[in-house]
């Protein structure tokens, strides 16, 4: 669980994320030692997963984003299937999913034609037995999680 000063120190750091840990203190009334600890303990908890920037496929000319279902043979597992998957750079991620598919994967390309391209490299390993591919046209919300953090504590 995660109370009001984790909280408010993730919306910092989310709105701000070059922010440092001393100008973090300093706008939330605590000292820097207690904000560096919060930040550990985070991190250490696995809520903050990282600080790197976030990158845009589209302005690095990846603006076709896909939505690709795979059914895998089951006989060797999931993890043979997703070493391939790994390899592809236009592969950003893959989950393991419940349904009639095994594996939901995002995946990007630069045009139509190339995500034919991509979507046939995927396909490629022998493991791999049906795809299904939706095209993602526009993205309504993104990524995003401090709505979660905010009904994290408020449910505390």
């Amino acid at each position: 669980m995660i109370d009001d000063l984790d909280a408010r120190l993730l919306a910092l750091l989310a709105a701000e994320p070059r922010i440092g840990v001393v100008e973090c203190a300093r706008r939330l009334h605590i000292a820097r030692g207690t904000a560096q600890a919060r930040l550990d303990k985070l991190a250490a908890r696995g809520v903050i997963r990282g600080y790197g920037p976030e990158i845009s496929p589209a302005a690095l000319g990846f603006g076709v984003m896909a939505f690709v279902t795979l059914e895998i043979r089951q006989s060797r597992g999931h993890d043979p299937v997703t070493a391939h998957l790994a390899a592809i750079p236009e592969v950003l991620e893959v989950h393991t999913i419940t349904g009639t598919g095994d594996l939901l994967c995002r995946i990007v390309a630069r045009s139509n034609a190339d995500l034919q391209r991509v979507i046939d490299l995927i396909v490629s390993y022998g493991e791999i037995v049906r795809s299904s591919t939706i095209i993602a046209l526009a993205e309504q919300i993104p990524y995003r999680v401090m709505p979660l953090v905010a009904s994290a504590v408020a449910s505390a």
